[in-house]
């Protein structure tokens, strides 16, 4: 995703961002982490082993008992053999996620994306679908070609059901227009998530996962 990308490197280096000039939009990256201490230097040692693709180095910036879904996966174990497996692809799912900002969290800890620690005024969760990026075309067909209805920026629009073997897909925006958005445009708002704390002075992935 060429707009999720275009903010990676000032979210991923603290020391560089700025927060007004992130991206454009109600929901687009926001970075406030680091008015959490030891959340910047926290970052930076993430930002560093993801992009190295350094197993060990993941593994042990998380918690023991890190979660890692809702079905009872958990602990760093499981993690690493995750990590390893290429079908479930986490690094490039890590790669989005450090790339979607950062919030302070209400647990004194950090939570990435930014948006997933926000109220979002998405009347169910589970069909409400975030636009990555500034100015997305709505069509009114599946089309690149296709007449443009609207654009959208960072905001959240409602999907009835998702095809991720489709180009583009059927959303409805908040005022009741029904249109089409590239697939690569849109990511779920239950898409993975990374959750970090200190604990006894320790910075540490207390969770990384997807779903509900």
């Amino acid at each position: 995703m060429d707009d999720i990308a275009k903010t990676a490197e000032q979210i991923v280096d603290p020391s560089a961002s700025d927060t007004s000039a992130l991206a454009r939009g109600r929901y687009a990256p926001q970075d406030n982490c680091s008015t959490v201490e030891g959340a910047d230097e926290f970052r930076r040692a993430l930002a560093a082993a993801v992009k190295a693709r350094d197993v060990n180095a993941l593994v042990g910036l998380s918690a023991v008992d890190i979660k890692l879904d809702f079905g009872g996966g958990a602990g760093t174990a499981e993690l690493r053999n995750r990590l390893n497996d290429k079908s479930r692809d986490l690094w490039s799912e890590l790669d989005e996620v450090l790339a979607l900002g950062c919030s302070a969290n209400d647990q004194g800890g950090i939570t990435m994306p930014w948006f997933f620690d926000q109220t979002i005024a998405a009347p169910d969760p589970t069909s409400g679908m975030l636009v990555t990026g500034e100015d997305v075309p709505v069509l009114s067909d599946p089309s690149p070609t296709s007449k443009v209805l609207s654009t959208v920026s960072w905001d959240v629009v409602k999907i009835a059901t998702l095809k991720p073997e489709d180009d583009y897909q059927q959303i409805e925006l908040s005022d009741k227009t029904v249109g089409f958005i590239a697939t690569d445009k849109l990511r779920s708002l239950l898409d993975y998530r990374l959750v970090a704390s200190s604990r006894n002075d320790k910075w540490s992935i207390t969770s990384f996962l997807a779903g509900d």
